[in-house]
Order: structure tokens, then C-alpha cells, then sequence
């Protein structure tokens, strides 16, 4: 798929008369995330799923580029009038961001671990958390992006508050393999919307669900609530046992919430 400046990787499938499904991978994949998900709806529906600028085989000009425009043209390649937007952790700000822009193109939202541009700062980080980040520093400083991307992996899919590994097996190859490419290719600066979307969060009127693991991130589970509260038909999924990327780490467990949310609107 053609966006300005850039050759946007994507896969879709099914097909029916369901509103389709458009995800929106997290800062630390790319659109494999998502293989259970495109499996499991393409039953129902159409579903599509792409690669971000820097991430996966999207190839792109390291020039800045607006979120909102490339989610438009993926749109309009698919030929898809109005979605579903379901977007993890920068994957949730995009959708979020996309919302609030073209309002009239989103069916329905789902935030995964999401973040929100404007969002206020934490300062109340666990000790757990920054000896993560402390030895995530000291690996980018020495330039070894292997042991980053292997604690990478600590603070995003494990949690920052479990023992590192504590997810195994082909979730956690797959997820060093996306953050592998992610951290070798440099992603060229997003647009941010002219007003963030923290302060706006009333603004979005079509129903929305919120899914946070509750081994994420504190300031994550944090704006997850918020966001919850804030928008005016929202709910809130708190996910036990799983971290930053609950769709990937437990596909059943998550894809049971997004079903239930799908029946509903």
C-alpha cells in the first residue's frame, strides 16, 4: 500500500457483512502481533493489519509523516468506509489520534495498554521499573542492541515487576524477532495531532473498551483507567497475568473481551 513517502506492508483477509477490523501494533512489534486475532475474525469479517513506519517490511523515507494519513490510506486501499480500530500501546495513541480526527470513519475503539499523546508525566516509577530501564540504558549505551532488545522484552512482555523470561516459547522468539527489526531500523518522526488527545478524551462518542494487563507498566494502567472514565461510552478490561502485549501473550483470553464487545455494538 502507497503512502507518501513510503511503501506501507499489510495483510489482510475475510471477508462478511461484520464491520471490519483495522490493528495497530504496539512501539515494540509490528503486524504479526496480531496473527491470532486476523485468524480468529477473518471468520466474521474483514480484517487488516499493517506494519508501521519502522517496523516489520514497510520501507520508508526518513522524513516526517502524519499516523492519521497513513491509516487513511490503508483505509482507502482496503476500500474500508468505517472500521473498528483496535491499537496496542503507540498503536492506541494512533487509533486514538485517528478518532478524534476523522470521526466519522471509526465504528468503534479499543485501546490495548494504549498511550495518550498529552498525557500528564509520572514521576512515581517502582523500583522494579527502573532497574529495568536503568539496565536498558546501560545496553543502548554500549551499543549492544541484542541485550537490549533481551530487556526490551523484560519490560514489555514480561513486565517489568516479573522475573525476567518469565514468557517463553514462540511468543517470546517472535517478539525479539519484531523489537530485533524495530531497534535496527530508525523511525522517522510522527506528526502529532495540533491539540493532544489527553484533554479530549470526552470527545469520542463512538463506544469504546479499554484492555490493560495488570502486569503492565504503572503510568500504562494508569491512563488505561482514565481513558476509561473519560470517554463517554467506554468500558475498562483489566487482563490478569499478562503484561504490555495481552492480545499476544494470551490470543484466547483477549479475543473472548474483544468478541463480547464486537457482539455488543
Amino acid at each position: 500500500m502507497s503512502a507518501p513517502g513510503a511503501v506501507l506492508h499489510g495483510v489482510q483477509g475475510g471477508s462478511g457483512p461484520a464491520l471490519p477490523l483495522l490493528f495497530l501494533h504496539a512501539g515494540v512489534a509490528d503486524s504479526r502481533a496480531w496473527e491470532a486475532q486476523l485468524t480468529h475474525f477473518a471468520r466474521a469479517r474483514r480484517v487488516v493489519a499493517f506494519d508501521a513506519r519502522g517496523y516489520g517490511h514497510t520501507t520508508a523515507e526518513p522524513t516526517p509523516f502524519s499516523p492519521t494519513a497513513d491509516i487513511l490510506a490503508v483505509m482507502e486501499a482496503a476500500g474500508l468506509d468505517r472500521v473498528v480500530l483496535v491499537g496496542n500501546s503507540n498503536g492506541g495513541r494512533h487509533a486514538l489520534d485517528f478518532t478524534l480526527a476523522q470521526p466519522e470513519r471509526v465504528a468503534g475503539l479499543v485501546l490495548v495498554g494504549p498511550a495518550v499523546g498529552g498525557a500528564p508525566e509520572f514521576t512515581a516509577w517502582p523500583d522494579a521499573v527502573l532497574h529495568v530501564d536503568a539496565l536498558g540504558e546501560a545496553a543502548e549505551a554500549a551499543g549492544d542492541l541484542d541485550r537490549l532488545n533481551e530487556i526490551e522484552a523484560w519490560m514489555w512482555l514480561d513486565g517489568p515487576g516479573s522475573p525476567e523470561g518469565r514468557v517463553t516459547g514462540p511468543v517470546r522468539t517472535l517478539f525479539l524477532d519484531m523489537n530485533g527489526r524495530a531497534l535496527r531500523t530508525p523511525a522517522p518522526p510522527a506528526t502529532p495531532l495540533e491539540t493532544p488527545a489527553y484533554p479530549r478524551l470526552a470527545e469520542v462518542a463512538c463506544p469504546a473498551l479499554v484492555v490493560v494487563g495488570d502486569l503492565d507498566l504503572p503510568h500504562i494502567r494508569q491512563v488505561s483507567e482514565h481513558a476509561a472514565q473519560r470517554m463517554p461510552h467506554a468500558a475498562l478490561e483489566v487482563m490478569p497475568g499478562v503484561a504490555h502485549l495481552p492480545a499476544l501473550e494470551a490470543p484466547e483470553a483477549f479475543n473472548v473481551r474483544l468478541d463480547r464487545y464486537l457482539q455488543a455494538l
